[in-house]
């Protein structure tokens, strides 16, 4: 770990451009300053290309320097205005450090080959000292128009940051953090004993592979230092995988926060995912990629310690596995309830009304204008197998729409508006014009419609399956069908389903008439996805920042206040007596003081929070990971 002793002082020389913030600042004076000319978007690039070619060592910075200078037609307003917007440009990882940067101020330098005009502003906000930024200066005329730099300053000249650290003589370690040849050029002079390239904002791969360490993040650096940082381990080095093409917005909440991220448009089978979940920590998965036991205990998902359902259902997820392991799961249960209710009652419609045979006749040019086999649904009876969040929402828009509502559901349910529950299934089937699936995947749901139930109908039913593909048996549906016993029926899930738009979908329904065929898009409309695609991170993403399990359908639910000024502890243990005492008994050993602590179990884990002030000894961390019975530790900070 780094100290700033007098034996080991250590000094962090750190670019100001595309590293402490996001962007390159004459690049963006440029963009600013020409706002508005038509000539704007042609000369900004060049200027952006020459920035680049300076960047990787393509040519002299001198002569970089000199050519965007001259090509900047800008104003000092122009300046004050650039100042404002890299007020809100800092580096996400440096805006949270900024603990770091008081406590090693006197240590930290900004050293730039752009401009103090627009830098020193910025970095003092920051924290950093004035006369510790060392960049270049612009030079005005009368009226305040950038008329050329101060060409005797020593960073406006090739190797200008080498001959300025040469002359600043720092006594101790220097470690130099960038994104750019210049900042490699201390490295490579011998005045830094480190350089880490910076690609949290851009990353160029010849700098790159001069690097003695990539950071993806300043929490990596100060991480892999051993430095006073607002995350306990860098998000940079946590990996996500998101499978099923998942919603952009699922993608872009997890690169926000600073994880790793790689997205996949399929579905993976158990080999396919036991290659692609090392190192992953966090997991996110549709309906149709089973997360089962023999690729939980793979030591390939030893790092995983969470898992997003991007679906309602979790059938696909074993979930006793994930909780002996100490591994949450999350999923969405409203979050596409009413894209599915609204197909279901468009199914419904179509189907009475027999459009689809009409439709298909005009196609052929047969113009067939008569009410035979067309009826309203107003009157008629649904019947509701499974009366959950899909089943009581259809429930009350179907009534609306003038239908008899009954259901039937194995657990006691209240009935919504003028529902009646059934006792039986047998007494559902027998009454109801149309029937709708509405029930979990569990096993014991598999094939729960068969010749048996289909014969307990009415003639001429109407039969819809929006929920799983294994409840419904598919050759007694084609016996039903084919016979008359079911007039139409919809089908959006299957007994097995592709995994991907390239493969050829396979069933014996196909080709039968008066029968809506969709490939499990009950939940995908655009709103459902993004409300799952916001839904599932955000719950993630708290379990995650602060160990909050709100909403996990295998963990204790615990809802926790933001931490403050403390370190969080969290142990998931396997629930047997005296833990609790156990955990208590180690911070009252080291006389660590608690401000919080918080434990709800489920009949096989504990999960235990504590909230303990910053001060306490390392050796506490080994004695609670040490605990017999423990099954996952994290820390927070």
């Amino acid at each position: 770990m780094l100290t700033k002793t007098a034996e080991h002082q250590v000094n962090f020389v750190i670019d100001f451009d595309s590293t402490f913030t996001q962007v390159e600042g004459l690049d963006e004076l440029a963009a600013i300053a020409l706002a508005g000319n038509k000539d704007s978007e042609k000369i900004v690039g060049e200027i952006k290309a020459i920035t680049d070619k300076g960047m990787l060592g393509e040519i002299g910075f001198a002569d970089s320097l000199k050519a965007r200078v001259a090509l900047l037609p800008a104003h000092r307003d122009h300046v004050n205005t650039l100042i404002e917007f890299l007020m809100g440009k800092i580096s996400d990882s440096f805006a949270r450090n900024r603990e770091f940067i008081s406590m090693y101020r006197e240590n930290i330098y900004i050293v730039s080959s752009g401009f103090k005009d627009f830098i020193v502003p910025v970095a003092v906000s920051m924290g950093v000292k004035e006369e510790n930024v060392f960049a270049n200066t612009f030079t005005y005329d009368a009226e305040g128009n950038i008329i050329g730099y101060d060409e005797s300053n020593l960073l406006s000249q090739d190797k200008g940051k080498v001959k300025l650290l040469q002359a600043l003589q720092l006594e101790g370690d220097v470690y130099a953090i960038g994104d750019g040849y210049t900042d490699y050029e201390l490295r490579e002079s011998g005045l830094a004993n480190k350089f880490f390239a910076f690609i949290e904002n851009v990353e160029r791969q010849k700098v790159v592979e001069k690097a003695d360490e990539v950071v993806a993040s300043l929490d990596e650096f100060l991480y892999i230092n051993g430095l006073s940082r607002s995350q306990s381990y860098p998000k940079s080095k946590i990996k996500v995988l998101l499978l099923e093409n998942v919603h952009p917005k699922a993608v872009a909440a997890f690169k926000n926060e600073g994880f790793q991220v790689e997205l996949l448009k399929g579905a993976l089978d158990e080999e396919e995912l036991i290659e692609r979940i090392k190192g992953v920590s966090i997991l996110g998965l549709r309906s149709k990629t089973n997360l089962t036991k023999r690729v939980l205990e793979h030591p390939n998902a030893s790092r995983l310690m969470a898992v997003g359902a991007f679906c309602i259902g979790t059938n696909q997820i074993d979930l006793a596995e994930c909780e002996r392991r100490g591994i949450a799961v999350f999923n969405a249960p409203y979050s596409n309830t009413r894209s599915v209710v609204e197909l279901a009652i468009g199914e419904m419609i179509m189907l009475t009304r027999d459009i689809f045979t009409k439709s298909n006749k005009m196609h052929q040019g047969v113009w067939d204008k008569s009410a035979t086999n067309s009826y309203e649904i107003r009157g008629k009876k649904l019947g509701l197998v499974g009366y959950g969040s899909i089943g009581t929402q259809l429930s009350v828009i179907a009534e609306a729409m003038g239908m008899e509502v009954y259901f039937y559901d194995a657990v006691d349910k209240l009935a919504l508006g003028n529902a009646k529950k059934c006792k039986t299934l047998e007494e559902l089937l027998s009454i109801s014009d149309f029937i709708s699936m509405h029930v979990d995947g569990r096993k014991t749901n598999s094939n729960i419609i068969g010749e048996k139930e289909f014969a307990m109908m009415k003639d001429n039913v109407i039969f819809i399956n929006l929920s799983r593909g294994h409840v419904v048996d598919i050759p007694a549906l084609v016996n039903a069908l084919k016979s008359g016993k079911v007039w139409g029926a919809a089908v959006d899930v299957f007994p097995y389903e592709p995994k991907t738009n390239d493969e050829e979908f396979m069933n014996e329904l196909r080709s039968l008439p008066r029968v809506i065929l969709t490939p499990h898009i009950g939940g995908s409309t655009e709103e459902a996805q993004a409300n799952i695609g916001e839904f599932v991170p955000s719950k993630l993403l708290q379990f995650m920042n602060n160990g909050s399990t709100y909403g996990s359908v295998n963990f204790p639910e615990l809802q926790l206040p933001a931490l403050e000024d403390a370190h969080r502890l969290l142990h998931v243990h396997q629930n047997v007596p005296g833990i609790l005492a156990k955990i208590n008994g180690i911070f009252a050993k080291y006389n660590v003081n608690i401000k919080g602590q918080y434990l709800k179990t489920t009949n096989n884990i504990g999960y235990v929070i504590t909230d303990v002030a910053k001060e306490y000894a390392d050796e506490i961390v080994e004695e609670l990971k040490g605990l017999d019975n423990t099954i996952k530790f994290r820390m927070l900070y």
